[in-house]
Order: C-alpha cells, then sequence, then structure tokens
C-alpha cells in the first residue's frame, strides 16, 4: 500500500488513563481482533503488565481500517511505556511515529506523565490529538479538564474528541481523526540506502532477539546482510514481519513500515534502543539522529535467603537480562548476607518489577538492599570514579569532593496541598524552581531534588500529604557536589556494609540514630551485651545496646555473708567479658528484611 494510505501513531497518556483500553477498543472496532479473542491489555504480553495496569514492553499493531471515506488505510499503532523510568523508550517509540494521541481522564485532567509525555510528542514535530476519556464517569469535568490541556499544555481543544475507551463511546471518531489529521510517512531524501529505527526488543528462545524497527528509508527484507551502526554489529536477516497483533512474515519492510526484524541475534545487549539498522553492501552514511546508551539510575544489592540459591539466583538473572537491555548485574559479596548480584536499574518502577519476576517467575525468595544511586567521587589527585554501592567508597581522608545526582521533578496537585508537598520537598533538600497555574484549583510545583533523598519514602509521602492527588515527573540534570559523607553500621564492632548508605551530613544523626533504634529491636539477645553503633569514619554519632541474656547465679545462696553473692556476680561479669571478645553476633534475616522495608 502506497504511504499515503498509511499513518503510524501512538497513544500517551499518564498511568491509568486509560491508554491500553483504547488500543484495546480500536483493535475490536477495527476487526483486528475478534472481540471472542480479545482479552483486557491485549497488546500486554506478562501477567505483571496486567496485574499493575501498566506497559513495560512497547508492543505495535498493523490495523486495517475502511475509513467513511471508502478508501482503505494501514494505520500502525505502537504501544508504548507510560512510566516516568521508560523515558527513553517513549522518547524513541514517538520517533517512529508521525502522530500521537494525547489521552487526558476527564476526572482528573492533565497530570505530570500527561505533560511530560505531551512535550516528547511536540518536541518530535508530532501531530497531536487530544481526547477525553472517561467522559460518561460520574464525576467527569469535561470543561476543567479541556481547560488544563489548553493552558497547560497550548493545545487547541476545539476540535478536541470525547470518549470512553471502556464502552467505545466516541472510539470510531477517533479512528477517523486518525485518518484525516495524522500526515503520513514522508518520503526520505535518500530512499536508495536502508535507515531503520530500533525502538525496542526482546528475546525469544528459539530465535534470538525480536527487534522492532521502523522503517524510515530503504527496504529490508530476509537474506539481507545488516549492520547495527551504533554496537557495530553485522548479521543476515532471517524473518521480517509484523504483528497485527498476532505476528506474520512479510517479504520485506519498506519505508513508512512499522514491524519487527530477526537475525539470530543472541543477546538484546546488541540491540541498543535508538539504533539504525543499514544495509551492509549499501551502508547509509549516517545513522538517525537522538541515539544514546541508557545507563542504570538506580542500584541495590539483590541476595538469596538461602545461601544454597546463590546459582538459581544468577540463572534467572541470566534469562532477565535477556529481555531487558537496560537491566545489569555484576556479582557481589556482602560480610553480612554472603553472596549476591549488585544490579542496576532505570528507576526505582523498573527495579520492583525486576524483583517481583524474580520471586514469581523463578520462585526464589531473595533480600534487596537499600536502593542507591551513582555518586561521582573525585579524590585529590583528581581522578574521578563511580560508586554505586557505599561500600566502595574510598577513604574520607583520600576524597576531594563527592557530587550526587540531580532531578528536575514536576509535581501536579490540588492548591490545597501545596503546602504541604513544599514542606516534604523542603526537608528532601530540595530548591524551589517554580510554582505555575495549571488550570481552575490545580498547580505544578518545580523542585530541584537530589535523586537519593526520592528513592526511600518519598512518593509513599507525596500520595499521604496530598490525600492522593499529587503525581509527579521527574528528569535527570546532572551532578552537584554537596557534603556527602559514608555511614556505617557497627553492631559488636563489626561493620555491616550491606547497612552502609552515603548521606548528606546534616542528616547522619537522625538516620544514625533511626537505624540503630530499629536494629535494636530486631538483633536477638544474646548471652552478652551487644553494642549497635552508627559511625562517620572512626567517630561514632549514635550508640545504642541490646542487653545482655541474664542468668541469675545467685539463687542457689540461701544465706551467708554477701561477698560470695559478690564473687559470683564477678565471676559472671568475666565469662560475659570473654564471650563478647570471642563472639560473633549473627544477623538473622528477618532482621535484614525488615530493616530494608525501613528503608524502602
Amino acid at each position: 500500500m502506497s504511504l499515503e494510505k498509511t499513518r503510524n501513531f501512538c497513544i500517551i497518556a499518564h498511568i491509568d488513563h486509560g491508554k491500553s483500553t483504547l488500543a484495546d477498543r480500536i483493535l475490536e472496532m477495527t476487526g483486528a481482533v475478534d472481540s471472542r479473542n480479545l482479552k483486557a491489555q491485549h497488546l500486554d504480553k506478562m501477567d505483571l503488565e496486567r496485574e499493575r495496569g501498566i506497559t513495560i514492553k512497547a508492543q505495535t499493531a498493523r490495523i486495517t481500517y475502511k475509513a467513511k471515506d471508502g478508501e482503505t488505510y494501514i494505520l500502525n499503532l505502537i504501544d508504548t511505556p507510560g512510566h516516568v523510568d521508560f523515558h527513553y523508550e517513549v522518547e524513541r517509540a514517538l520517533e517512529a511515529c508521525e502522530g500521537a494521541l494525547l489521552l487526558v481522564d476527564a476526572t482528573q485532567g492533565v497530570q505530570a506523565q500527561t505533560l511530560a509525555n505531551a512535550y516528547l510528542a511536540i518536541n518530535s514535530n508530532l501531530e497531536i490529538i487530544p481526547i477525553l476519556n472517561k467522559v460518561d464517569v460520574l464525576g467527569a469535568d469535561i470543561d476543567s479538564a479541556l481547560q488544563q490541556i489548553e493552558e497547560v499544555l497550548g493545545l487547541d481543544t476545539e476540535d478536541a474528541l470525547q470518549i470512553s475507551a471502556k464502552t467505545g463511546l466516541g472510539v470510531e471518531d477517533v479512528l477517523e481523526a486518525i485518518v484525516k489529521k495524522i500526515p503520513p510517512p514522508k518520503p526520505h531524501d535518500d530512499e536508495a540506502h536502508l535507515r531503520a529505527l530500533v525502538f525496542d526488543s526482546w528475546y525469544d528462545a528459539y530465535r534470538g532477539a525480536v527487534v522492532l524497527v521502523r522503517v524510515f528509508s530503504g527496504e529490508i527484507k530476509k537474506g539481507m546482510k545488516v549492520d547495527f551502526m551504533a554496537t557495530d554489529k553485522r548479521y543476515e536477516v532471517t524473518e521480517v514481519g509484523v504483528f497485527l497483533p498476532a505476528q506474520i512474515k512479510m517479504p520485506s519492510l519498506t519505508s513508512g513500515d512499522v514491524g519487527y526484524v530477526i537475525c539470530t541475534i543472541k543477546s538484546v545487549h546488541e540491540t541498543k534502543i535508538g539504533d539504525t539498522i543499514t544495509e551492509s553492501d549499501r551502508p547509509a552514511a549516517k545513522p538517525l539522529p537522538g541515539f544514546r546508551e541508557s545507563k542504570p539510575m538506580v542500584f541495590c544489592g539483590v541476595f538469596p535467603t538461602e545461601p544454597g540459591q546463590y546459582d538459581e539466583l544468577r540463572d534467572a538473572l541470566d534469562k532477565l537480562i535477556l529481555n531487558d537491555s537496560s537491566f545489569v548485574f555484576d556479582p557481589e559479596t556482602s560480610e553480612a548476607l554472603g553472596f549476591g548480584f549488585r544490579c542496576g536499574f532505570l528507576g526505582l518502577l523498573h527495579m520492583e518489577i525486576i524483583q517481583e519476576r524474580i520471586e514469581r517467575e523463578y520462585n526464589l525468595d531473595i533480600i534487596t538492599t537499600a536502593p542507591t544511586v551513582v555518586y561521582r567521587v573525585t579524590d585529590k589527585t583528581g581522578k574521578e570514579i563511580e560508586i554505586d554501592n557505599p561500600a566502595h567508597l574510598p577513604e574520607a581522608g583520600s576524597i576531594l569532593k563527592i557530587e550526587e545526582p540531580y532531578i528536575k521533578t514536576s509535581i501536579h496537585l490540588p492548591q490545597d496541598y501545596v503546602g504541604p508537598v513544599i514542606k516534604l520537598c523542603q526537608d528532601r533538600r530540595g530548591e524551589q524552581q517554580g510554582l505555575e497555574y495549571a488550570g481552575p484549583g490545580r498547580m505544578i510545583l518545580i523542585y530541584n531534588l537530589p535523586m537519593a533523598e526520592v528513592l526511600y519514602d518519598f512518593f509513599d509521602r507525596l500520595k499521604s500529604v496530598s490525600k492522593g492527588y499529587a503525581s509527579m515527573d521527574y528528569e535527570l540534570i546532572g551532578h552537584r557536589a554537596n557534603d556527602l559523607v559514608r555511614l556505617d553500621i557497627l553492631v559488636n564492632g563489626e561493620p555491616v556494609d550491606a547497612l552502609f548508605a552515603i548521606v548528606h551530613r546534616d542528616n547522619a544523626y537522625h538516620i544514625g540514630t533511626e537505624l540503630t533504634r530499629k536494629l535494636k529491636e530486631l538483633i536477638p539477645k544474646q548471652q552478652y551485651q551487644v553494642s549497635v553503633q552508627a559511625a562517620i569514619g572512626t567517630r561514632v554519632i549514635s550508640r545504642t545496646n541490646v542487653k545482655a541474656l541474664r542468668k541469675n547465679v545467685t539463687a542457689k545462696c540461701y544465706g551467708g555473708d554477701i561477698t560470695r553473692k559478690r564473687k559470683l556476680l564477678e565471676k559472671q561479669k568475666e565469662g560475659k567479658k570473654r564471650m563478647k571478645s570471642v563472639g560473633k553476633v549473627e544477623i538473622p534475616q528477618d532482621a535484614f528484611l525488615s530493616l530494608l522495608k525501613l528503608n524502602d
């Protein structure tokens, strides 16, 4: 079919605004999927995606639609992730489109990720069609939502569509708008050379990596030798095709097409998102713009609760990494937790997803250490290193400065909760950058925050102080030097490396006191007194003791001189002193689990 009859589009929205439900209705109403076989969130393949109501991996669907003008069109729907952790994947997927359906929940209005995704679409020069969803729900405020779209996003809402993705109300108008308003793909200036954009990939156990692509120029077909320009790898194409959404082989993919390519690639790490595929014999002069390496932002240690399950955990991580090129791990040894792995994630949601998949898909019980970010440490010789594990921080005397990552955070909230949210951000060392009006009764609060301060309970606290009405989005803005120190936790004089943390000096005493207090409750009593300390270098800043189990050794003394009792007590005291000098306190796994949940 000609380019004039092709439309490439995606749906962008905040979480839970009905993106996947609208995709389901489009598939159903165009006959792409029989209504008997259609299931909720049809394009989401993982159980975890359906349970959480989120999209984790991008999917495509090629839809044939006969419009009211009598013409038949090919609609290529690209279903993208919506969460901020997958910001780069969304950006690349938008580059594969000419238009976007901007979905806004009529009961909630414009939210943080609505704004972030809309700006991505605007920067990609996409034709944006604003759509109000859930207009049939009691409590929908259509006028307010339209006003927010105009004032916050700057989009004209004169022709905004009003639909209910759940019932199908107005969805036919959406299909007509796609055909009329979204432009067809433009022919490239250099159609003789193949350029295909990689915007996602996953691993198939039988055929290797399956790569989702948008072809911008040229043609890709079976038997062709192709180069991946960013990784400088060469492969032979074994299969190309499209998703209807069922997987269908095609003779070739040409300019304007969206589909998949299989080249027997053994690892998704060789298929970088944003990479350009070109023909080996006639390579393109330069790749498509916008590629950058996707780097993990959040790290934590993952350890099996049973030491004998180390090999099973390694196998599970090896299989997970086949489907997720942004997830990384390396072996790690902890004095407290034994053998495990240091894992890197795109963000907190990505970390939760991986942890849950390990436990559910591979039936493993794991302990995860408190999440940490990547710090840049410059020593006094001028050498710069990156630290993702507090235990690896050099001695304080050799450090010139420590820099931590900062994020720019946009928080959308009702104006009644501005005060409590400002206090929360100030308590987390935030710097206010702006306060903007976002429609009737709504505000946008903009803060620069240290990313480490957001990792713990910031999201929970934000929802708590705003009664659940606030939403947030963030982007990394670089590193900044601060007065940071490593907080060490010692039990009976022995460092517990799994509980080390890099904190701001001003907050060290409060955090150290809280950790020692909690440990005192969790460590079982020994035959001797156990000290629990928080220290910065050699200086102890907080201490508490776990009292000893005491046997009443004077119970058998019914009379006689008091010196007899004293002699027995002194003898007991000496025995406990010897025990303490040679004894080792084993912190139970339950204590670690409770303490690390406290830090989450």
